[in-house]
Protein backbone atom coordinates (compact mmCIF):
# COMPACT_ATOMS: atom_id res chain seq x y z
CA UNK A 1 0.00 0.00 0.00
CA UNK A 2 2.90 2.33 0.68
CA UNK A 3 4.04 1.63 -2.87
CA UNK A 4 1.08 3.52 -4.26
CA UNK A 5 -1.68 0.92 -4.37
CA UNK A 6 -4.12 3.40 -2.94
CA UNK A 7 -3.37 5.75 -5.82
CA UNK A 8 -4.25 2.84 -8.07
CA UNK A 9 -7.77 3.27 -6.76
CA UNK A 10 -8.37 5.72 -9.60
CA UNK A 11 -8.65 2.67 -11.86
CA UNK A 12 -11.52 1.35 -9.73
CA UNK A 13 -15.06 2.71 -9.42
CA UNK A 14 -15.04 6.07 -7.68
CA UNK A 15 -16.71 5.56 -4.30
CA UNK A 16 -17.72 8.50 -2.12
CA UNK A 17 -19.06 8.19 1.40
CA UNK A 18 -21.32 10.02 3.81
CA UNK A 19 -20.62 8.89 7.34
CA UNK A 20 -21.67 9.80 10.86
CA UNK A 21 -19.16 9.90 13.72
CA UNK A 22 -20.60 9.28 17.16
CA UNK A 23 -19.32 9.71 20.74
CA UNK A 24 -18.50 6.79 22.99
CA UNK A 25 -21.77 7.12 24.91
CA UNK A 26 -23.74 6.37 21.75
CA UNK A 27 -22.68 2.70 22.00
CA UNK A 28 -23.48 0.09 24.59
CA UNK A 29 -20.50 -1.58 26.34
CA UNK A 30 -20.44 -4.59 24.00
CA UNK A 31 -20.60 -2.42 20.89
CA UNK A 32 -17.84 -0.12 22.06
CA UNK A 33 -15.64 -3.06 23.05
CA UNK A 34 -16.06 -4.34 19.49
CA UNK A 35 -15.09 -0.96 18.05
CA UNK A 36 -11.97 -0.90 20.19
CA UNK A 37 -11.05 -4.38 19.00
CA UNK A 38 -11.13 -3.15 15.39
CA UNK A 39 -8.87 -0.14 16.00
CA UNK A 40 -5.28 -0.57 14.84
CA UNK A 41 -2.27 1.00 16.58
CA UNK A 42 -1.15 4.27 14.99
CA UNK A 43 -3.95 4.16 12.42
CA UNK A 44 -5.12 7.28 10.63
CA UNK A 45 -7.80 8.10 8.08
CA UNK A 46 -5.54 7.34 5.10
CA UNK A 47 -4.32 4.03 6.51
CA UNK A 48 -7.96 3.00 6.98
CA UNK A 49 -8.71 3.98 3.36
CA UNK A 50 -5.74 1.94 2.18
CA UNK A 51 -6.75 -1.03 4.31
CA UNK A 52 -10.29 -0.98 2.95
CA UNK A 53 -9.01 -0.96 -0.62
CA UNK A 54 -6.67 -3.87 0.09
CA UNK A 55 -9.53 -5.79 1.70
CA UNK A 56 -11.73 -5.19 -1.34
CA UNK A 57 -9.06 -6.29 -3.81
CA UNK A 58 -8.38 -9.34 -1.67
CA UNK A 59 -12.00 -10.43 -1.82
CA UNK A 60 -12.24 -10.29 -5.60
CA UNK A 61 -8.88 -12.01 -6.08
CA UNK A 62 -9.60 -15.06 -3.94
CA UNK A 63 -9.20 -18.46 -5.57
CA UNK A 64 -12.95 -18.86 -5.14
CA UNK A 65 -14.16 -15.25 -5.32
CA UNK A 66 -16.76 -14.25 -2.77
CA UNK A 67 -17.57 -10.54 -2.57
CA UNK A 68 -18.93 -10.78 0.96
CA UNK A 69 -16.41 -9.74 3.62
CA UNK A 70 -15.70 -11.30 6.97
CA UNK A 71 -15.47 -9.46 10.29
CA UNK A 72 -11.76 -8.95 9.63
CA UNK A 73 -12.80 -6.28 7.14
CA UNK A 74 -14.55 -4.16 9.77
CA UNK A 75 -12.50 -1.02 10.42
CA UNK A 76 -13.19 2.01 12.59
CA UNK A 77 -12.35 5.63 11.88
CA UNK A 78 -11.68 8.06 14.71
CA UNK A 79 -12.25 11.81 14.48
CA UNK A 80 -11.74 14.72 16.87
CA UNK A 81 -12.99 18.16 15.86
CA UNK A 82 -10.38 19.90 17.99
CA UNK A 83 -7.48 19.35 20.38
CA UNK A 84 -9.77 19.43 23.42
CA UNK A 85 -12.73 17.76 21.75
CA UNK A 86 -13.73 14.14 22.52
CA UNK A 87 -13.05 11.31 20.12
CA UNK A 88 -15.83 10.29 17.79
CA UNK A 89 -16.13 6.91 16.07
CA UNK A 90 -17.37 5.71 12.69
CA UNK A 91 -17.20 1.95 12.04
CA UNK A 92 -17.26 1.16 8.34
CA UNK A 93 -19.64 -1.78 9.06
CA UNK A 94 -18.57 -3.32 5.78
CA UNK A 95 -20.05 -6.70 6.73
CA UNK A 96 -23.48 -5.30 7.60
CA UNK A 97 -23.59 -3.01 4.56
CA UNK A 98 -22.44 -5.76 2.21
CA UNK A 99 -25.06 -8.20 3.47
CA UNK A 100 -27.80 -5.60 3.15
CA UNK A 101 -26.75 -4.87 -0.44
CA UNK A 102 -26.42 -8.55 -1.31
CA UNK A 103 -29.85 -9.32 0.11
CA UNK A 104 -31.38 -6.55 -1.99
CA UNK A 105 -29.56 -7.80 -5.09
CA UNK A 106 -30.43 -11.48 -4.64
CA UNK A 107 -34.11 -10.85 -3.99
CA UNK A 108 -34.54 -8.15 -6.64
CA UNK A 109 -34.92 -8.11 -10.39
CA UNK A 110 -31.17 -8.84 -10.75
CA UNK A 111 -31.54 -12.20 -9.02
CA UNK A 112 -30.39 -14.30 -12.00
CA UNK A 113 -27.29 -12.18 -12.56
CA UNK A 114 -26.54 -12.11 -8.84
CA UNK A 115 -26.59 -15.91 -8.72
CA UNK A 116 -23.62 -15.96 -11.09
CA UNK A 117 -21.61 -14.02 -8.52
CA UNK A 118 -22.92 -15.61 -5.35
CA UNK A 119 -24.77 -18.92 -5.41
CA UNK A 120 -27.77 -19.52 -3.18
CA UNK A 121 -25.76 -22.10 -1.26
CA UNK A 122 -22.94 -19.63 -0.59
CA UNK A 123 -25.43 -16.96 0.38
CA UNK A 124 -27.13 -19.28 2.88
CA UNK A 125 -23.81 -20.21 4.46
CA UNK A 126 -22.67 -16.58 4.66
CA UNK A 127 -25.95 -15.49 6.24
CA UNK A 128 -25.65 -18.24 8.84
CA UNK A 129 -22.09 -17.19 9.61
CA UNK A 130 -22.94 -13.52 9.89
CA UNK A 131 -26.09 -14.00 11.96
CA UNK A 132 -24.00 -15.03 14.95
CA UNK A 133 -22.79 -11.44 15.36
CA UNK A 134 -25.10 -8.96 17.07
CA UNK A 135 -22.96 -6.13 15.67
CA UNK A 136 -24.92 -6.43 12.42
CA UNK A 137 -27.86 -4.93 14.31
CA UNK A 138 -26.10 -1.61 14.94
CA UNK A 139 -27.55 1.31 12.94
CA UNK A 140 -25.53 1.85 9.78
CA UNK A 141 -23.33 4.93 10.11
CA UNK A 142 -22.11 5.05 6.51
CA UNK A 143 -23.72 5.51 3.12
CA UNK A 144 -21.77 5.19 -0.10
CA UNK A 145 -22.24 6.33 -3.67
CA UNK A 146 -20.43 5.11 -6.78
CA UNK A 147 -19.48 7.30 -9.73
CA UNK A 148 -20.65 10.56 -8.25
CA UNK A 149 -22.05 12.26 -5.16
CA UNK A 150 -25.82 12.66 -4.73
CA UNK A 151 -26.79 16.34 -4.82
CA UNK A 152 -28.76 15.83 -1.59
CA UNK A 153 -25.47 15.27 0.25
CA UNK A 154 -24.28 18.74 -0.73
CA UNK A 155 -27.30 20.25 1.05
CA UNK A 156 -25.66 19.24 4.35
CA UNK A 157 -22.34 21.05 3.81
CA UNK A 158 -20.90 24.40 2.79
CA UNK A 159 -17.52 25.05 1.23
CA UNK A 160 -16.40 26.97 4.33
CA UNK A 161 -17.12 24.06 6.69
CA UNK A 162 -14.22 22.18 8.23
CA UNK A 163 -12.35 20.58 5.31
CA UNK A 164 -9.43 18.19 4.94
CA UNK A 165 -7.66 17.90 1.59
CA UNK A 166 -5.48 14.79 1.48
CA UNK A 167 -2.72 14.76 -1.13
CA UNK A 168 0.13 12.40 -2.03
CA UNK A 169 2.50 12.16 -4.99
CA UNK A 170 0.87 15.10 -6.71
CA UNK A 171 -2.64 13.64 -6.54
CA UNK A 172 -5.60 14.48 -4.34
CA UNK A 173 -6.53 11.27 -2.59
CA UNK A 174 -9.71 12.64 -1.07
CA UNK A 175 -11.44 15.68 0.33
CA UNK A 176 -13.40 15.40 3.58
CA UNK A 177 -15.89 18.00 4.76
CA UNK A 178 -17.07 17.71 8.36
CA UNK A 179 -20.01 19.44 10.01
CA UNK A 180 -21.81 18.95 13.36
CA UNK A 181 -24.82 16.67 13.00
CA UNK A 182 -27.18 19.30 14.42
CA UNK A 183 -26.04 21.77 11.76
CA UNK A 184 -26.52 19.23 8.97
CA UNK A 185 -29.99 18.40 10.28
CA UNK A 186 -30.95 22.06 10.39
CA UNK A 187 -29.86 22.58 6.79
CA UNK A 188 -31.79 19.53 5.62
CA UNK A 189 -34.94 20.54 7.52
CA UNK A 190 -34.93 24.09 6.14
CA UNK A 191 -34.42 22.84 2.61
CA UNK A 192 -37.22 20.31 2.92
CA UNK A 193 -39.65 22.95 4.16
CA UNK A 194 -38.83 25.11 1.16
CA UNK A 195 -39.06 22.23 -1.32
CA UNK A 196 -42.39 21.10 0.14
CA UNK A 197 -43.78 24.48 -0.89
CA UNK A 198 -41.89 25.19 -4.10
CA UNK A 199 -41.02 21.85 -5.70
CA UNK A 200 -42.34 18.74 -3.89
CA UNK A 201 -42.03 16.66 -7.07
CA UNK A 202 -38.25 17.02 -7.33
CA UNK A 203 -36.16 13.90 -6.81
CA UNK A 204 -34.12 16.00 -4.39
CA UNK A 205 -37.14 16.26 -2.10
CA UNK A 206 -37.46 12.46 -1.89
CA UNK A 207 -33.73 11.91 -1.46
CA UNK A 208 -33.44 14.55 1.24
CA UNK A 209 -36.46 13.19 3.12
CA UNK A 210 -34.78 9.78 3.29
CA UNK A 211 -31.47 11.38 4.29
CA UNK A 212 -33.08 13.39 7.08
CA UNK A 213 -34.84 10.28 8.42
CA UNK A 214 -31.48 8.45 8.53
CA UNK A 215 -29.58 11.27 10.23
CA UNK A 216 -32.33 11.88 12.78
CA UNK A 217 -31.69 8.49 14.33
CA UNK A 218 -28.24 9.42 15.68
CA UNK A 219 -26.87 11.14 18.77
CA UNK A 220 -26.98 14.94 18.48
CA UNK A 221 -23.31 15.16 19.48
CA UNK A 222 -22.32 13.40 16.25
CA UNK A 223 -20.51 14.79 13.22
CA UNK A 224 -21.40 14.26 9.57
CA UNK A 225 -18.55 13.77 7.11
CA UNK A 226 -18.77 13.98 3.33
CA UNK A 227 -15.81 12.00 2.00
CA UNK A 228 -15.29 12.54 -1.73
CA UNK A 229 -12.90 9.61 -2.12
CA UNK A 230 -10.75 9.34 -5.29
CA UNK A 231 -13.23 11.39 -7.34
CA UNK A 232 -11.84 14.44 -5.52
CA UNK A 233 -8.84 14.33 -7.86
CA UNK A 234 -11.23 15.03 -10.75
CA UNK A 235 -13.35 17.80 -9.23
CA UNK A 236 -11.41 19.62 -6.50
CA UNK A 237 -11.72 22.53 -5.93
CA UNK A 238 -15.41 21.75 -6.13
CA UNK A 239 -18.15 24.37 -6.34
CA UNK A 240 -20.94 21.80 -6.01
CA UNK A 241 -21.99 22.77 -2.45
CA UNK A 242 -22.18 26.43 -3.52
CA UNK A 243 -24.10 25.56 -6.70
CA UNK A 244 -26.60 23.42 -4.80
CA UNK A 245 -27.26 26.13 -2.22
CA UNK A 246 -27.39 28.83 -4.89
CA UNK A 247 -29.90 26.79 -6.87
CA UNK A 248 -32.03 26.26 -3.76
CA UNK A 249 -31.91 29.95 -2.90
CA UNK A 250 -32.97 30.86 -6.43
CA UNK A 251 -35.81 28.35 -6.23
CA UNK A 252 -36.98 29.78 -2.91
CA UNK A 253 -37.02 33.27 -4.45
CA UNK A 254 -38.90 32.09 -7.54
CA UNK A 255 -35.87 32.68 -9.78
CA UNK A 256 -36.26 29.58 -11.91
CA UNK A 257 -33.72 30.80 -14.48
CA UNK A 258 -31.05 31.06 -11.78
CA UNK A 259 -32.01 27.66 -10.38
CA UNK A 260 -31.73 26.10 -13.85
CA UNK A 261 -28.32 27.69 -14.38
CA UNK A 262 -27.05 26.24 -11.08
CA UNK A 263 -28.34 22.81 -12.08
CA UNK A 264 -26.60 23.03 -15.47
CA UNK A 265 -23.31 23.78 -13.74
CA UNK A 266 -23.78 20.73 -11.51
CA UNK A 267 -24.76 18.50 -14.43
CA UNK A 268 -21.81 19.65 -16.55
CA UNK A 269 -19.46 18.87 -13.67
CA UNK A 270 -20.80 15.46 -12.67
CA UNK A 271 -22.17 13.98 -15.90
CA UNK A 272 -18.67 13.11 -17.24
CA UNK A 273 -17.92 11.37 -13.93
CA UNK A 274 -21.10 9.29 -14.08
CA UNK A 275 -20.45 8.40 -17.71
CA UNK A 276 -17.20 6.72 -16.65
CA UNK A 277 -19.34 3.93 -15.22
CA UNK A 278 -20.13 2.86 -18.78
CA UNK A 279 -16.70 3.55 -20.25
CA UNK A 280 -14.65 0.65 -21.58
Amino acid sequence: MTGGLYLGGVQLPFVSSLRVYLPREAYDPAEFAYLQSRLEPEQNAISVDAGELADSLGRVSRKHPNPLPTADGDRVRVLSMGADEPKLYAPNQVVARSFASAAELITGHMEQLASLILSQEEWTLDVARASTSHHLEMPLQTRSSTWGIPFSWFVLVYANDRMEVVEASGRILTVRIQVPLTTALGRAERTLRMLATMAPDLDLFTELTDLLHWLSGFNDVGVVELDYGPVANRVHPDDSPADVHMGLQCLAEGDFTGAAAAYRRLANRWMPIRQLARAS
